[in-house]
């Protein structure tokens, strides 16, 4: 019951929240459900759910509650349990799995192709998983190697000359790769990992000229490669490898805009064994209020673009006008006229 309610019951006050027509009352090991028949239904089949979760070593979490509810709620016939309680990797205590319906399609996607490109918002868990089915790819022995890499572009501001080698001017690009890497790890095998090379953080710029065999390869903020560095990683693919490249293309920083995966969507939709899988603000598992981040400037971008169109609209029919009444300059006035004083 201590996991099914959670500590000082917060998750029964998550329930209580999501269906306030419903009263919830526990004693002991029972649970009474008073109110709308439908709703007392439903709340019966979430509850059912949960346990099922629990009893197979599931820790749940508010998120977790909101999530099944979201799931019920949807008639998409998936159950809460299938989809929240798939393990994918267990380290020092700590278990990763997807966290939502969009999480869960995306790592079913990563096991069922070769390449897969995840799309969404900051904190969807596009890298976080990938780094995960990584991890958990080189100790089932499905591949040899694990291979991170990322393009070394600025976030907006210039950094300047940064001192110390090479490994040291590049190592800010790269530590959310490690910081994740440490996360999934024990942090005394990362260093002997990455010395022996089984474990391969770079550039971009590092991958032209090789061919990457027996190797999990993953691509963090593709949005910032160039159309043509998009196409030489992919080209890079060797045999026994998989691929996933991860971005949001609502944070491109490049200077010229001009983003590879933007391009890429539109190429390669049509190929077998190469899977796009979109995530959403549904999918954004931090603080609640990254998810209304996300839609408040997706929101925000839509407008933008609605009042664009309408000027440019605006813009189109003034000049047509303009050319139909023969005001649209020199060669629009009628000669008989002459020149205007």
């Amino acid at each position: 019951m201590v996991g099914l309610l959670g500590a000082e019951d917060r998750l029964l006050a998550t329930i209580e929240k999501e269906y306030p027509a419903v009263d919830v009352h526990v004693r002991g090991n029972e649970i009474t459900l008073t109110g709308p028949a439908l709703e007392v239904a439903r709340v019966e089949a979430l509850i059912a759910q949960l346990a099922t979760l629990v009893k197979n070593g599931h820790d749940l979490s508010s998120g977790d509650v909101t999530e099944a509810v979201r799931l019920l709620a949807t008639g998409s016939g998936r159950a809460p349990s299938d989809v929240l309680g798939q393990n994918i990797l267990s380290s020092r205590g700590k278990v990763v799995r997807p966290k939502t319906e969009g999480q869960r399609d995306y790592v079913d996607a990563i096991d069922e192709n070769t390449i897969v490109f995840g799309i969404g918002p900051a904190g969807s868990g596009k890298t976080y998983l990938a780094m995960a089915k990584a991890v958990q790819a080189l100790m089932r022995k499905e591949v040899s190697r694990i291979i991170l890499t990322r393009p070394a572009v600025e976030a907006g501001e210039r950094l300047g000359f940064l001192p110390g080698s090479l490994t040291d001017k590049i190592d800010p690009y790269l530590r959310p790769l490690y910081d994740a890497l440490g996360d999934m790890m024990d942090p005394e095998m990362v260093p002997k990992l990455l010395a022996a090379g089984t474990v391969e953080v770079a550039p971009l710029a590092y991958m032209r000229g090789r061919t990457l065999n027996d190797a999990f390869v993953i691509l963090d903020e593709a949005q910032n490669t160039t159309p043509e560095q998009m196409k030489m990683f992919l080209t890079r693919l060797g045999f026994g490898s998989k691929m996933v490249i991860t971005g949001d293309v609502t944070q491109v920083d490049l200077p010229t805009g001009a983003s590879g995966l933007r391009l890429v969507t539109r190429v390669l939709t049509d190929i077998d064994d190469i899977h796009f899988a979109q995530l959403t603000s549904a999918d954004v598992v931090r603080h609640s209020l990254v998810g209304k981040i996300v839609d408040a400037y997706g929101d925000y971008d839509e407008r933008r673009l609605a009042d664009r169109y309408e000027r440019d609209r605006a813009a189109e029919f003034a000049n047509r006008a303009e050319r139909r009444t023969g005001t649209g300059g020199p060669q629009g006035r009628n000669p008989r006229r002459g020149t205007s004083s």
